[in-house]
């Protein structure tokens, strides 16, 4: 449920920005989006949402300026999208601690080097700060595979890949 509209006219930044980003579905397409997922239908299978929600969350995200829709009808993550990731990394960082006791379910590596990333985006091999585009996400210590056969995009966000790649099964 969205905080009531009177916030958006608050003098409030973290309210504002709740009203666009604060509902859980919204943050998990915002995930997909940057681990490639660009289509609707593919979103749908992703997330298990309802078509309905998910199209009210698209809108809400492309009218805000977080996603862009192209004439193809595919979306993608637009620089005020991109500029989530600090908020997003630090959710999944902080789901790793605190649920996923055989460490992080993906890792993140700087594509340059090969080396891992931490939680502030830095490069443990060679020091640097890592943009976006420079992530490659792969499964990491706690990930589980799954017991049964996925669809190809499932099996495509399940392979190491640089974010923001478009997935096209």
């Amino acid at each position: 449920m969205p905080l009531p509209s009177t916030y958006a006219e608050r003098n409030c930044s973290l309210a504002r920005a709740l009203e666009v980003v604060g509902e859980r579905w919204t943050l998990l397409i915002i995930r997909d989006a940057f681990f490639g997922v660009r289509r609707f239908g593919d979103f749908a299978t992703q997330l298990g949402i309802p078509r309905a929600v998910l199209t009210s969350r698209l809108k809400s995200l492309v009218r805000e300026g977080v996603l862009s829709r192209d004439d193809a009808g595919s979306y993608q993550l637009t620089e005020r999208g991109i500029a989530l990731w600090p908020a997003v990394r630090a959710l999944m960082h902080w789901g790793d601690e605190s649920y996923s006791p055989s460490g992080a379910k993906r890792a993140l590596r700087h594509d340059a080097d090969g080396g891992l990333v931490d939680a502030g985006n830095r490069c443990q091999e060679c020091g640097a700060l890592v943009p976006v585009p420079e992530l490659r996400i792969e499964p990491g210590p706690g990930y589980e595979p799954p017991a049964e056969p996925q669809d190809p995009v499932s099996t495509a966000m399940n392979q190491p890949r640089l974010l923001l790649e478009p997935i096209s099964p």
